[in-house]
């Protein structure tokens, strides 16, 4: 192993302890309690070593540690989605949202909050109805993307974008006219949804997703050899023997699929897919074969951190994350377009 290599590899480890340590914060703090030495406790509760009833053992089972794997789990999804169309167009500003495919998704969300009242839906489908529309408005928009983005039967990146826009600011206006005929409480669930919010969390609900959101991130993992390859070009691509438009297929519907259900549950959360490989990318190159697992493991770390920030800021009440993701990477993106500006202007 070289030692490019090996630094690489060591960039991993070090994201890997980041994210450890924000899950032990994650459990460790809350508006119960704040114990840094509960996690231990908790461990020693798992394997019978300590049997006590202590109400923050059933705080941290049922709300704390939902939440975190919830982050893991959606913190991972949009930053490897956000990195993977980054190559797959490569443009540095592709991510679900420029896309589409989160604004699709919130169409569906937004349609069911606003017409729940009028759709005679069992009380056993109830809780599921807003999830599957959101992962059906997802679909839609992708493959309407996706139709456009077909020239001779084959997608080109340019149109894929234009596309991605266009569906984007569509969904937009869409979301506008249902928000402007929303009674007092669907406008308040549509704000609360399109900000975002890790608080619906729960086992069942992560039974439920999280083999979708595993498959899809294990999938997008092994196309790492052909982005890098893309990144050469198309031609050069086709030349090595790597199935453009089957890679380019793919890539977009695991992004739709991953996407639609990650946004299904948690709402609209930006900036995770943007700014993650471009923090990366800083501090190694844009090899694919690190940075893919890498922006898994640093959305899912940053993710956490701002559901800690979202649910101890203003306790008991809690912020919505996507202001927290907002905040937390727009200065970052605004000093990076700052350094590139200064790059290009003065050469430095």
């Amino acid at each position: 192993m070289n030692s490019s290599v090996f630094q690489k590899q060591g960039h991993r480890y070090w994201l890997l302890g980041l994210l450890l340590t924000v899950v032990w914060c994650a459990i460790s703090v809350g508006a119960a309690k704040v114990d840094f030495a509960f996690p231990f406790e908790l461990i020693a509760n798992w394997f019978g070593l300590n049997n006590s009833e202590n109400y923050l053992v059933t705080i941290v089972n049922n709300i704390r540690l939902p939440r975190v794997v919830l982050a893991i789990l959606v913190g991972a999804i949009l930053a490897i989605s956000g990195a993977s169309l980054q190559g797959l167009c490569r443009n540095p500003l592709a991510d679900p949202g420029l896309l589409g495919i989160s604004s699709g998704a919130a169409v569906g969300a937004v349609t069911v909050i606003v017409m729940a009242d009028k759709l005679a839906i069992s009380s056993v489908m109830q809780p599921y109805l807003t999830p599957l529309a959101a992962i059906t408005g997802a679909a839609v928009a992708t493959f309407v993307i996706y139709r456009l983005a077909q020239v001779k039967g084959n997608m080109q990146i340019a149109t894929l974008l234009l596309a991605g826009v266009a569906v984007n600011a569509l969904g937009g206006a869409l979301i506008g006219v249902f928000s402007y005929i929303a009674d007092d409480q669907a406008l308040r669930m549509i704000t609360f949804w399109m900000m975002g919010s890790l608080a619906s969390a729960s086992w069942k609900m992560l039974a439920i997703i999280s083999p979708v959101l595993i498959v899809c991130i294990v999938l997008m993992l092994r196309k790492k050899n052909e982005l890098n390859l893309l990144l050469l070009g198309e031609a050069n691509a086709r030349y090595v023997g790597v199935e453009v438009d089957k890679v380019k297929r793919e890539l977009l519907w695991l992004n739709a699929i991953g996407v639609g259900v990650a946004v299904s549950v948690t709402g609209a959360i930006g900036f995770i897919g943007l700014v993650i490989p471009h923090i990366l990318r800083l501090g190694s190159s844009a090899d694919y074969r690190f940075l893919l697992l890498n922006s898994a493991l640093l959305g899912a770390a940053l993710l956490i951190l701002a559901d800690v920030i979202a649910r101890t800021m203003i306790s008991p009440a809690e912020l919505p994350i996507g202001l927290v993701t907002a905040v937390l990477g727009a200065p970052f993106f605004i000093a990076l377009l700052i350094k590139q500006k200064k790059k290009l202007v003065l050469g430095i």
